[in-house]
């Protein structure tokens, strides 16, 4: 083959390549830009199936209303009896919980019992001093998107080691072993933004981190922000008092 044959062809392989790739690219910031569109399901679909708990089908404010009437069923020591069997029977083929709790990984705390939930009703993620990283949003994205949640709930609490742990060690200017920091550079923010309120400094942080996450979760793009600004999830903050087992809702 002569040599213009073969510059001729080298130039349609990068020419090719160069289509290729714009394409793959282009399908990607297609996917990225309409996220919420991509998790969304057709309701049309010949595969669709009914959801496993009809009931849990509700409007973001009743249900807040039904959780907090499971936390006064707690409180009040009246919690329902919850038959585990068959509602493990119902649930192998999908799930969709009323809501999704955020809640500390304090093992005092226990979502599933302070809203006298049964199984697959409540979706839950912990980690100390419930504070929401790339990872827990991620989750929570997942809940609203794909499982169709109506409602994230923020749970703080009262004495939080790890909100306590972050006032000792910004006071004192140590630092944690191990991988302990990673806690203290998230809950910092809502540590300093309330050094200087009157009244207790632990239970002041601890409010402020529940009002602080619930901010970062109503504006994170493009999931959650644009479900809540359409009115499809409500996000709020409570704090769960020890000595009671009560939710009181912080706004």
């Amino acid at each position: 083959m002569c040599r213009i044959c073969d510059a001729s062809r080298a130039i349609e392989v990068r020419e090719t390549s160069r289509r290729r790739f714009l394409q793959f690219t282009g399908g990607i910031a297609a996917t990225l830009a309409f996220a919420p569109a991509a998790f969304a399901k057709d309701p049309k679909a010949k595969d669709a199936k009914p959801p496993p708990k009809p009931q849990n089908q509700m409007s973001p404010a009743a249900a807040l209303d039904r959780l907090m009437k499971g936390n006064a069923r707690y409180v009040e020591g009246v919690s329902r009896r919850h038959d585990f069997k068959s509602e493990r029977e119902a649930l192998v083929g999908g799930q969709n919980p009323f809501a999704s709790i955020l809640s500390c990984a304090d093992s005092r705390i226990a979502p599933e019992y302070a809203f006298d939930s049964s199984r697959g009703d409540l979706f839950v993620c912990r980690v100390a001093g419930n504070f929401a990283n790339d990872d827990t949003v991620a989750s929570l994205e997942y809940g609203v998107a794909v499982l169709n949640s109506p409602l994230i709930l923020v749970l703080g609490h009262d004495s939080c080691g790890a909100v306590d742990a972050t006032i000792k060690s910004l006071k004192d200017n140590t630092t944690l072993p191990g991988h302990l920091p990673s806690l203290v550079n998230a809950l910092a923010p809502a540590v300093k933004a309330s050094a200087d309120k009157p009244g207790d400094k632990l239970a002041n942080a601890i409010r402020q981190n529940v009002i602080d996450v619930v901010a970062r979760l109503k504006s994170a793009t493009p999931i959650l922000s644009a479900a809540a600004a359409e009115g499809k999830i409500m996000v709020v903050g409570g704090i769960y008092r020890l000595d009671s087992g009560k939710v009181e809702l912080v706004g």
